[in-house]
């Protein structure tokens, strides 16, 4: 089954946020299943029906068992950094219905972050239809666990002063709706591991689709510039090598944005190849593919992201 047509008519306009690179998901027959999930029966439609729960594992999906292995990983991850201000902890979205709650959260932080750079009257209205796009998306995604990987980050200001932090918006994301308080919903970003979790059209330039690619980050409005970011991205880095995935890692940055630019210059990424100035036909705007060889071992280096910025820019 083809990625759904709503995804696909505005992969181009959401792929020129410097951060959110949306693309259709591979299709199925990508999957390595030993079996396909078996049908179950669904309540028919009422006034009352909500959207289905998220994805999970399904009855009659077999998995090898590195794939049970590496579910257990994803299941298991936690990437913690403790700031002057506050704690950092990101752990990866799961498949199940557990996490529905925090997945909404999910797609109204990425429906925020790109409406942002809309200026003109019906933002309100772009950013529901955003929303529709992105949870679809977000539905397909955790279904590609272990091959890809949603990172979602939470911020627990130090003191407890949540209202200063968030916004008075401390638990979106966590507390109840993560099952235990987790803290205020901050960041995310996506990773995939190999080929069968790679983007159905990633961005151009097009990197190899069986390495590590990160992409869709951003970081809440209220927490930019708190170095977040940065610690986003070696977060992202250490599952790749925790996943054992194949050590070189790749990504995507537009030319206008210096300062993320910059930021990945500094954290060892170097320009594999630059779009052709032809992208701006599709009004888009030329990007750099970078990459990045990560050590074999199982923690990231933190020499990997000393010194650099931010790579989350304000509207």
């Amino acid at each position: 089954m083809a990625a759904s047509p709503a995804l696909l008519s505005l992969t181009p306009a959401v792929s020129r946020h410097p951060y959110l690179l949306f693309s259709p998901c591979p299709s199925p027959r990508h999957l390595r299943l030993a079996a396909p999930p078996a049908a179950t029966p669904s309540p028919s439609p009422g006034p009352s029906s909500s959207p289905g729960p998220g994805p999970g594992p399904g009855p009659g999906v077999f998995l090898s068992p590195r794939a049970l292995s590496q579910l257990d990983e994803l299941a298991a991850f936690r990437y913690e950094h403790a700031f002057p201000h506050g704690l950092l902890t990101v752990r990866a979205l799961s498949r199940g219905p557990g996490d529905d709650a925090v997945a909404e959260a999910l797609v109204r932080l990425l429906a925020s972050s790109f409406s942002e750079t809309v200026r003109w009257a019906p933002a309100q209205r772009y950013a529901q239809l955003l929303a529709f796009v992105i949870r679809r998306y977000l539905h397909e995604r955790r279904g590609l666990a272990p091959h890809a990987a949603v990172l979602v980050g939470f911020y627990r200001p130090a003191g407890g002063a949540a209202a200063e932090a968030g916004g008075g918006e401390a638990a979106e994301g966590g507390g109840e709706e993560g099952g235990e308080d987790e803290g205020e919903m901050a960041c995310t970003a996506e990773v995939s591991f190999d080929a069968v979790g790679a983007p159905g059209a990633p961005p151009t330039p097009t990197p190899p689709l069986d390495f590590p690619y990160i992409c869709n980050m951003t970081v809440k409005t209220q927490l930019r510039r708190r170095g977040i970011g940065k610690q986003l991205l070696k977060a992202c880095e250490d599952l790749v090598v925790k996943m054992n995935a194949k050590g070189r890692v790749y990504l995507h940055c537009r030319i206008i944005d210096q300062v993320p630019f910059n930021m990945y210059r500094k954290a060892g990424y170097n320009i594999v190849q630059t779009d052709s100035i032809l992208v701006w036909l599709s009004l888009q705007k030329r990007k750099y593919l970078m990459s990045k060889e990560l050590p074999q071992v199982s923690v990231v280096s933190e020499s990997s992201a000393k010194d650099f910025d931010d790579n989350i820019l304000p509207s």
